[in-house]
């Protein structure tokens, strides 16, 4: 393993983002930017009722409207189902299988029962209102209650108690009698709402057959590009050669597009049968109505503490409501698995006792979100700490500071090992700036006029870098994790990379290419990434949990590194002297010394490409290197301490938040800028969940939201100004030094604004611990009213 440079000239620079010139210019192209000749459109025929039978799907006069093509059931498809699947024993973990059209039985509104394809979106959309489509209707499931209770319909015959996912992966023993002999136990009880990642690019798709080829050509909006190629194969019943995946800009993705959608299969068998282009484009209805959602949780935790505030114990009960269907490759485990493994977070809890559970109800299905339960749980501890100094008497930053871990590496309760964090150094440099800037006089004074400001913070660590090792201990039947890169140079000297990550947001353009130009003293616009295409990148896991940096960007420096070697090799053979004595610099080869001879890379590659004959003889001919980066142990932490001052306005129950202060150390920052704008973004979507989103359903199943009138997001208004400072405690075993940064900001808001309201909530004896925190219920709160349910 290469050790992490001490002299770095673009990483850890804040260099322009390399996407923006076309992005911001509308010269990106995205999905719905594609045409191709004859290219028609496809809409679905969506399940009007949660739960139901299907009668009869009559398509008939569907083919009789003007501009439809075709239009295809279930029966007609022929489709093979996707299957997400654990090795746990059926006790642990129930799979389910998601036809891709709705055959027999339909579990949410929305659930695609048929495909109609068209010459145009507008002719599409008259088809779907020509379909009729009879159910027999069964009795819903909405709620956790519902679900979990004795004669409850079953949503899935395999299914006992509507559950599909029941592990207890902890136990201390002993822990009943820590918490008989605790000096304080403290509870907590909290529900969070159900959320949409709402991506500004809905989902979509444009496939179409390529006889040259004899190839299924899909292109799709997707993060795991890979992986939908997989399931298209075994769906279609099609060799993996014949189907490739290539995704283009990408306006977002925040988890919901790891997820392999059944939409984009039915799209790509459309285009399959009718030999014709076919493009899917989800609108905003659908995609809040019928896509991934996420985080509908459920916690009953208690904490034991001692009399100085000491954590003896934490014992917890977690029930995620994970919708109709396990989501594929993650399964239903994905929320509850999460939480169990990682509950314990920054604090040194000596015992510790989980019951994870994942129900399904007729709601959409639920796939991973930024921060996948951390957010959650987060809150649930947070909230534990909080109510401990307060019925201890204690402070609480205090009572944080004495149990967060400070020493490293650090094996928990959870049998995870810590790597080592600025955990103790981020708590108290974030208070310190709140002291600094005057927010706790402020409170005092706005006390004393009767008005409500509290500060709240959360201290968290984000776990980053999954490598194939921490996925295998969930028991994934496919087992995410490594990397795979090529850097490769031709004979301008110019450079290409892969990469099996996949941006959609993230700047890998940019940090990728800042990566490979320091290895190899290049000028950045001489480097340009490839991502995206199955046919071009050997294998991938596309982006999420954080990993692109810090598994992606190691695979990119080994193989950047070994295309240096090379290099290196074939100028000292020219100049007869020891590769050692050979640095890369200015664009190519110098040697060290008095001479300072210099080849730039296009003559190292005239020699590599084409006079072969002058190479050494253990050299071969070309300039291209692979490598593969697997993390082998528990990942790596990143950690935070968020800071929030808030204001609730007494007439209306408005949150304010007057201060955010975000400390966070995600190791080498490859590009502070970039680490900014994902700290940014995801503290937006923190306090997306915290005070705004969330989508309900009433007794028949039928969805709240079905536009932004509805569901409400919050703008630029609502999102005040952030203010990050940064540490840097660099990843021991990562190429780069770096950990990863994409989800710090989602998981460290919501409690920091929870626990923020609840301290400007104090005079009223008010506590709250659900979200998202409606004005309805803190004007109820400040106005000594009892709170809505």
């Amino acid at each position: 393993m290469s050790s992490i440079p001490n002299s770095r000239q673009l990483v850890g620079r804040s260099v322009p983002r390399r996407e923006d010139p076309r992005l911001l210019t509308g010269r990106g192209r995205f999905v719905d930017d594609i045409a191709l000749p004859g290219m028609l459109h496809a809409q679905f025929v969506r399940s009007t009722v949660a739960h139901g039978e299907i009668v009869s799907v009559d398509l008939s006069s569907v083919r009789q409207v003007p501009g439809v093509v075709a239009a295809f059931t279930a029966d007609d498809l022929q489709l093979g189902d996707i299957v997400a699947e654990l090795a746990r024993p059926l006790s642990e973990y129930v799979p389910t299988a998601m036809p891709i059209l709705a055959r027999d039985r339909v579990r949410y509104v929305g659930e695609p029962v048929a495909v109609v394809v068209a010459r145009d979106p507008y002719a599409a959309e008259d088809g779907l209102e020509a379909a009729k489509v009879s159910y027999s209707t069964l009795a819903p499931v909405t709620c956790e209650e519902d679900a979990l209770a004795p004669d409850a319909p079953r949503l899935h015959a395999e299914a006992a108690h509507n559950t599909l996912v029941d592990v207890s992966l902890f136990a201390t023993e002993g822990i009943d009698d820590i918490f008989a002999g605790a000096y304080r136990v403290v509870d907590v009880e909290t529900r969070t709402g159900r959320q949409n990642a709402l991506p500004l690019e809905t989902r979509g798709a444009v496939a179409h057959w390529d006889e040259r080829e004899e190839q299924l050509v899909v292109h799709t909006c997707t993060q795991v590009p890979h992986q939908v190629r997989t399931v298209a194969a075994r769906s279609l019943r099609l060799d993996e050669r014949a189907v490739r995946v290539i995704v283009p800009d990408m306006g977002g993705g925040f988890g919901q597009k790891c997820a392999v959608g059944r939409e984009e299969i039915a799209a790509a068998a459309a285009a399959l049968r009718l030999r014709r282009p076919v493009k899917w484009i989800e609108d905003r209805k659908d995609a809040l109505t019928a896509s991934f959602l996420a985080r509908e949780q459920h916690y009953r935790a208690r904490a034991a503490f001692d009399a100085e505030g000491h954590i003896l114990a934490l014992d917890a009960d977690v029930v995620c409501d994970m919708g109709a269907y396990s989501c594929y490759p993650f399964t239903a485990g994905i929320e509850p698995l999460m939480a169990s493994a990682e509950m314990p977070g920054v604090y040194r809890v000596p015992a510790y006792r989980v019951r994870g559970r994942a129900i399904t109800t007729n709601k959409a299905p639920t796939g991973p979100y930024r921060g996948v339960s951390r957010p959650q749980y987060v809150m649930v501890v947070e909230r534990l700490f909080e109510r401990a100094a307060r019925e201890l008497g204690l402070y609480p930053v205090e009572v944080r500071r004495r149990n967060v871990i400070t020493e490293f590496p650090y094996t928990g309760v959870n049998d995870i090992t810590y790597d080592p964090g600025s955990y103790l150094e981020s708590l108290n440099l974030c208070e310190q700036q709140l002291r600094g800037e005057g927010w706790y006089e402020k409170q005092a004074e706005a006390a004393q006029q009767g008005r409500h400001i509290g500060i709240g913070y959360s201290c968290f660590s984000e776990r980053t870098g999954y490598g194939s090792a921490a996925f295998a201990q969930r028991k994934m039947q496919i087992v995410p994790g490594f990397d795979i890169s090529e850097v490769r140079m031709d004979t301008t000297g110019a450079v290409t990379v892969t990469t099996g990550t996949l941006s959609h947001g993230q700047s890998h353009e940019t940090t990728m290419a800042q990566i490979v130009a320091d290895e190899l003293g290049l000028d950045l616009a001489k480097v340009k990434l490839h991502q995206g295409d199955t046919d071009r990148i050997t294998y991938g896991w596309g982006t999420f949990a954080s990993r692109s940096i810090a598994i992606g960007g190691s695979a990119v420096r080994i193989a950047a590194g070994r295309l240096g070697d090379k290099l290196r090799h074939i100028a000292a053979a020219r100049w007869n002297t020891d590769p050692g004595d050979v640095e890369l610099t200015g664009g190519g080869a110098r040697r060290r010394g008095p001479e300072g001879d210099f080849l730039s890379y296009e003559e190292l590659a005239d020699i590599a490409y084409l006079k072969a004959h002058l190479l050494p003889k253990d050299i071969e001919p070309g300039l291209s290197a692979t490598a593969t980066f697997d993390v082998l142990n528990d990942g790596t932490f990143s950690n935070a301490t968020h800071g929030v001052v808030v204001a609730l306005h007494q007439g209306t129950g408005h949150v304010e938040i007057l201060r955010y202060v975000c400390v966070e150390d995600c190791g080498v920052a490859i590009n502070p800028q970039v680490v900014e704008g994902q700290c940014r973004g995801g503290i937006a979507q923190g306090i997306a969940g915290a005070l705004f989103e969330q989508i309900t359903y009433d007794a028949q199943g039928e969805p709240s939201a079905t536009g932004f009138m509805d569901y409400k997001v919050p703008t630029a208004h609502e999102i005040p100004d952030v203010l990050i400072r940064h540490l840097e405690t660099p990843c021991a075993f990562t190429e780069t030094g770096a950990k990863g940064a994409g989800e710090g900001g989602t998981i460290g808001a919501p409690a920091a604004v929870l626990n923020a309201v609840n301290d400007a909530l104090r005079p009223t004896g008010v506590e709250l611990d659900n979200t998202p925190i409606t004005p309805r219920t803190v004007h109820r709160a400040l106005n000594h009213q009892e709170l809505p349910a």
